[in-house]
């Protein structure tokens, strides 16, 4: 008897077992990859992600962490500052708020998050991809007493500074702020944050706030809850109001006309704090809006988009 049908039905015997092993392989489940630190199924870091208008300097970022149960304690770092968390909303997740200062350097930066519950700890390595951004140049021509000051001066120019700088690094345990922010005055903004800054053809820091559209007197509302830091007379500034919102949030309200708060005053979001001027140095009246976190630059208009108003 011929062997040759026995060979096509032995060929046809393999191919229908190689077919049905692929078969096989298809359907069970791939090898897991290697989990990162707080990535895994059963840690209690179970992700972390991020929402923001974009990556780069002057940019807030809002993180999100959730946890596969409530933390007995929860903590992170980015950019050398430490992070504090608050409810987003759905069980077990927590978002707490990153300043991207203006000078940060584009790249990748690491946020670390740590967190613990019942003798048990985890800890996730969370990086923003920070990408550059470049600012124009705003040319402006001002008094030249605020370009080149008098010596009369400078010494109230060096305390104010300082005071500046102390202020803005603290970060309150009271977070006073709650839901979305209102703006402080109806204009819209008119000059780009993070411009450089030529007054009078001479290179002075970058605009690290939003300037305002609006008239002389025009009442300034405060955009969110707050504690008065500071209400007085700056050289460069003019008449300002310093809002504490709380958790190193800050808002800055410069070249008033009028202040109307006192430091300590606790405001309410809405409240009147001052009204519009063309204090200190200027080329006309508008309101310029600085906003700190946690020290950092950032732009006002990233907070009024990230936490419209009406939001609870």
């Amino acid at each position: 008897m011929s062997m040759v049908p026995r060979r096509r039905a032995a060929g046809r015997v393999r191919a229908a077992a190689a077919a049905l092993l692929a078969a096989c392989a298809a359907a069970a489940p791939a090898p897991a990859a290697p989990a990162a630190a707080g990535q895994g199924a059963s840690s209690l870091i179970v992700n972390v992600t991020h929402r923001a208008r974009a990556l780069h300097p002057g940019e807030i970022v809002i993180l999100h962490v959730r946890t596969s149960e409530a933390p007995a304690s929860l903590e992170a770092s980015a950019f050398g500052a430490a992070l504090r968390f608050f409810p987003a909303g759905p069980a077990n997740v927590w978002s707490a708020l990153i300043g991207i200062d203006l000078e940060v350097e584009p790249g990748n930066h690491p946020v670390i998050v740590r967190a613990a519950a019942g003798g048990s700890a985890d800890e996730a390595v969370y990086r923003l991809a920070v990408e550059p951004k470049r600012f124009a140049t705003r040319r402006l021509t001002v008094e030249p007493r605020y370009v080149d000051p008098p010596p009369d001066v400078v010494e109230r120019i060096l305390r104010e500074r300082d005071t500046l700088a102390a202020l803005f690094p603290v970060s309150s345990a009271v977070r006073y702020w709650r839901g979305g922010f209102v703006r402080p005055v109806p204009g819209p903004a008119n000059s780009a944050f993070g411009r450089r800054s030529v007054f009078n053809g001479q290179p002075r820091s970058p605009h690290s706030g939003a300037d305002f559209r609006a008239a002389a007197g025009t009442p300034i509302k405060a955009p969110n809850e707050g504690v008065v830091v500071l209400a007085g007379d700056l050289y460069f500034s003019g008449n300002v109001v310093i809002i504490d919102h709380g958790w190193g949030l800050y808002s800055y309200f410069a070249h008033l006309s009028a202040i109307d708060v006192a430091e300590g005053d606790r405001v309410r979001q809405g409240m009147v704090v001052g009204k519009v001027g063309a204090t200190g140095r200027v080329t006309g009246a508008h309101l310029h809006w600085t906003v700190r976190l946690n020290d950092a630059r950032v732009d006002p208009l990233a907070l009024l988009e990230l936490f419209p108003a009406g939001e609870r």
